[in-house]
């Protein structure tokens, strides 16, 4: 009996180690595509021509997630300013020396599960990785 408690407590152990890698690269790679997104619409919508991330830049920047595997309706997407304005009206930019933010968030969708199964503290039930940024805009009347 202590045989067969011992093969499954190892088959278990195995199976987590072999497919750990796996998944927790997926986390990766979705990590490293919201930044990247994230720093290329700043970089777009900070120029000096712009000021703003508009409504169109951010259904573009769902339209590229997608193509990498994320489910655009899940991808949250909150723009703000450090002056305070709206910084997602293309008809009052951003002036010059203010900074505009932009954080894109999307669901772990139970990435976790085999952390669970093993007892390892897993992120709580709807929570959502996400990447953000701040650059100061160059847009001058």
């Amino acid at each position: 009996m202590k045989q067969i408690l011992v093969f499954v407590l190892f088959a278990a152990i195995l199976c987590w180690a072999m497919f750990m890698p796996t998944y927790k690269h997926i986390i990766v790679f979705r990590q490293a595509m919201l930044q990247k997104e994230v720093d290329y619409m700043l970089e777009v919508g900070a120029n000096a021509s712009h000021g703003y991330v508009d409504e169109s830049a951010i259904e573009a920047s769902r339209q590229r997630l997608r193509q990498h595997g994320f489910q655009t309706a899940n991808l949250e997407y909150f723009v703000s300013s450090t002056s305070g304005v709206n910084a997602t009206l293309p008809s009052s930019p951003v002036h010059r020396g203010h900074g505009i933010e932009l954080m894109i968030t999307y669901p772990y969708d139970g990435m976790f599960q085999i952390d669970r199964l093993i007892g390892i503290t897993v992120p709580p039930e709807g929570a959502r990785m996400g990447a953000s940024g701040l650059k100061m805009s160059e847009y001058v009347p």
